[in-house]
């Protein structure tokens, strides 16, 4: 008895469970009409209308009765709450159409859309903040991809009521066109979600934030809270302005309110847009409309594709270089093809080929439609823009010395018989870019460089060009600083140009060579420069060199090294000065295996042995070297190898 008792209480905690997540919500929108003055000095009537869309297929049922009644409050513009309405019941209930029928799609999806619209008129006092009118649910619909948690996340929908005086007062734009509720996988999407308002303000659109509201733990309509009204939790690679997945990206017309790109992942996908007004130039307010489109895999026979190759709205393409255009056709399940170029007064500018070509009257933007399979059971069809700006060409011009370091001057000299080029975007061919019309630029090293530069204009035009530019590969060179023993003649081998000139002169055979000799009879330091002009005479440089003098020959070898490759104390060789010859250097490990040797001076040991870096620790060598008056020496020590 005890178990069936557990048992029971368990359904029934479990079926309250079930029913306090109300997860029925698919979208919202709140919008108002000003009625005019009140009855009471200094106050406006306004009608609000709430209109909540439910998911009536797989809703609970009973989530949907508890929407009624609906619970509206108001704020002012500052937050201070003015009254709460809890008796706004629905005036209408009504099936929102799919807006989508096609007899050649056969996995046609399953979908169910509940409108439930509430009104209630309000008598403001007039103020210097306007109002909120807000409304709060939980919950969403458990289907969305592109949230967290949807099934536990509420809504909060809401208006904006601006200032009002005796005089005037404004009136919300409102939404035209009920949203597609289903949408083919990898199909051009075209949707006019533009809207339309009463006081003739200017309007503009953009995706923006969707809000959440109410709680999983009261899940009949309650008090709403005041703003800032929290944000929805997006999945990762989603957000406001990337909604949905799509290739071109899914977006918004700022001006039209057309929403085009292509989805190409299925799921149902939360979508904000807000409608903002303009009057002479300000914004005056917005309208927001929260949706969710289902992205489903439609199998559709026939699909009519031009594609979109320019960044601007549903464009096939800006040209700028002619009036010719020929069109690629990306349709699939077609026999028969019907374009109409979109000439204005021509009857003529169409074709029947599967991928035309077309010579445009003149300058301008047209419409372009391709009928599939016209006038058969199955057809399919599409519109896109061609705007015809010809003519655009990329160039420029170089100036200055091309040698290393030195300023090159570039300077833009494109041409467009419209609109002059506004945009730049050079690529100097190492690995250096700049934005920049006229940009100067410095090469570290020479060579043959292509430069780039990409270059636009306001409306669309962009053209590229590659120019080569060649920088002398010019590096002055006096040597390495040398140590030699007193009464030594030293030559020098300064490289890299033309002509050389040494200061000082000092015990030079010739200051005005690459390669003088020098015999010096006393120890000391004897610094020197040379001026190096390169073989073109373009470029010129200079370089230091030191020679030290010392009285006697001698010879050191490191008691460490670090061959890690940070260029510094990386290799193991003898120090010589006043040795003519190096018979052997030799490394040992501490076990006598030999791990280097060699016979050419200033030739060392880089801690490799067999292609493998060997351990840290100590080793040992031996050196046998003769001096320059021809005595033969043999030395031993060992040394510390660190990692």
């Amino acid at each position: 008895m005890k178990n069936a008792l557990l048992l029971l209480s368990v359904i029934i905690l479990l079926l309250g469970t079930t029913t306090s997540r109300a997860s029925h919500i698919v979208g919202g929108e709140m919008t108002y009409r000003c009625l005019g003055p009140g009855s009471t000095t200094g106050t406006t009537i306004y009608e609000v209308t709430l209109s909540i869309y439910h998911d009536c297929l797989n809703g609970q049922p009973q989530a949907i009765v508890d929407d009624n009644p609906a619970f509206l409050a108001i704020y002012d513009g500052i937050n201070r709450l003015q009254f709460v309405d809890t008796n706004v019941y629905y005036s209408s209930k009504m099936a929102i159409p799919a807006n989508f029928s096609n007899s050649c799609i056969t996995n046609y999806p399953l979908t169910c859309l509940q409108k439930m619209t509430f009104k209630a008129t309000y008598q403001l006092p007039n103020n210097s903040t306007g109002y909120y009118v807000v409304y709060q649910r939980c919950c969403r619909n458990e289907h969305i991809s592109n949230v967290i948690n949807p099934g536990e996340t509420g809504a909060t929908y809401f208006c904006k009521i601006p200032p009002a005086t005796a005089a005037t007062c404004n009136n919300s734009a409102v939404f035209k066109n009920y949203p597609p509720q289903i949408i083919c996988i990898n199909n051009p999407l075209f949707y006019d979600h533009s809207a339309t308002d009463s006081d003739g303000d200017s309007l503009s659109y953009e995706f923006c934030e969707t809000n959440i509201g109410g709680s999983i733990n009261d899940v009949k309509p309650s008090i709403p809270s005041s703003q800032p009204f929290p944000t929805v939790v997006y999945s990762p690679g989603f957000s406001q302005q990337r909604p949905m997945a799509g290739n071109p990206i899914v977006k918004i017309d700022p001006v039209t309110g057309m929403i085009t790109g292509t989805p190409n992942l299925l799921g149902r996908f939360v979508v904000s847009v807000c409608c903002h007004e303009w009057r002479n130039g300000v914004l005056i307010n917005s309208s927001k409309r929260e949706f969710q489109f289902e992205v489903t895999d439609c199998s559709k026979a026939v699909v009519a594709n031009i594609p979109q190759y320019s960044d601007e709205p549903n464009t096939y393409i800006v040209n700028c270089q002619g009036y010719t255009v020929t069109f690629d056709n990306l349709s699939t399940g077609g026999f028969s093809y019907y374009w109409d170029f979109g000439v204005p007064g021509l009857q003529n500018d169409t074709s029947n080929a599967f991928s035309p070509t077309f010579t445009y009257p003149d300058t301008g933007t047209y419409r372009v439609k391709l009928i599939v399979n016209r006038g058969t059971t199955c057809p399919d069809s599409i519109d896109r823009l061609v705007k015809i700006y010809p003519f655009f060409n990329s160039h420029f011009n170089f100036s200055g010395t091309l040698c290393p370091n030195t300023p090159v001057q570039f300077l833009d000299s494109s041409y467009s018989s419209l609109y002059g080029p506004d945009q730049w975007i050079w690529n100097f061919g190492d690995g250096f870019t700049a934005t920049e019309e006229n940009p100067v630029h410095n090469y570290l090293i020479g060579g043959d460089y292509p430069v780039t530069l990409i270059s636009g204009n306001k409306i669309g035009c962009f053209d590229t060009l590659t120019r080569k530019v060649s920088v002398e590969k010019f590096v002055p060179f006096a040597g390495n600083d040398t140590i030699i023993v007193k009464e030594s003649t030293i030559q020098f081998l300064a490289m890299g140009g033309g002509s050389y000139t040494w200061t000082p002169a000092t015990l030079l055979s010739d200051p005005f060579i690459g390669n003088p000799t020098a015999t010096y009879n006393n120890t000391g330091w004897y610094p020197y420069n040379v001026h190096i002009v390169s073989a073109s005479g373009q470029c010129e440089g200079d370089d230091s060199i030191y020679v030290q003098v010392v009285d006697v020959p001698s010879l050191f070898v490191p008691s460490g090294f670090t061959p890690n490759g940070d260029g510094k104390n990386d290799m193991l060789r003898p120090i010589m000065v006043g040795f003519s010859e190096l018979h052997y250097f030799r490394v040992y490990s501490r076990w006598g295996q030999l791990m280097f040797q060699t016979s050419t001076i200033n030739e060392g040991w880089d801690g490799i042995w067999r292609g493998t870096p060997t351990e840290l620790g100590v080793y040992f060598w031996v050196l046998s070297a003769t001096d320059r008056n021809g005595n033969k020496i043999l030395k031993k020590g060992d040394v510390t190898l660190i990692r």
